[in-house]
């Protein structure tokens, strides 16, 4: 049926099983997720309980629903909505915190930017997503290129680059020679 018209699509397919796996695979390493202090493991619980959510509360399908079916895509939608702004928040606020008893390595200043870039894409997929949805026609004029599919893959790969920098697979911290 080739590219869906957003992720949480693939729930109605033969990728149901694998999009559901994969959201409970992410929540596990989100709950898993302690960070600095209890902002990050409280962000960490919130992001897992969003992914959890958006997994076993299927979006809306498409052509003829009941009532059940719309209000559990209301719950699947407000799920996936909080779980994208929990991975900007990471990215933004989170992940560019320093130590304030430490002056910040130049690669930690790298790495900030790639976090404020990659919270920033990740905010504008999601206001790109709400125009999309709200302003009259676009759906008509657009809805055959999937921009919501495109969308949340940009930012669903904008925290993953931004997890990777975060654990340093991405400009580590050079180690001084001895």
């Amino acid at each position: 049926r080739g590219v869906q018209d957003s992720i949480s699509r693939y729930y109605h397919t033969g990728m149901g099983d694998v999009f559901v796996g994969t959201l409970c695979a992410i929540a596990v390493f989100l709950l898993s997720y302690k960070g600095y202090d209890a902002r990050d493991d409280r962000a960490g619980d919130v992001a897992c309980l969003c992914a959890v959510g958006t997994a076993l509360f299927p979006t809306t399908p498409l052509g003829e629903v009941t009532q059940a079916q719309t209000i559990v895509g209301g719950f699947h939608f407000a799920f996936a909505a909080l779980f994208f702004l929990t991975l900007a928040y990471f990215s933004l606020v989170l992940f560019t915190k320093t130590d304030p008893t430490r002056v910040p390595t130049p690669r930690k200043l790298q790495r900030n930017r790639v976090y404020r870039v990659c919270g920033g894409l990740i905010l504008l997929a999601l206001v790109l997503i709400a125009l999309y949805k709200n302003v009259p026609g676009a759906e008509r004029a657009l809805g055959g290129l999937q921009p919501v599919f495109w969308l949340e893959a940009v930012a669903v790969v904008a925290f993953g680059l931004s997890w990777l920098t975060k654990g340093e697979a991405i400009l580590e911290d050079k180690v001084p020679s001895s």
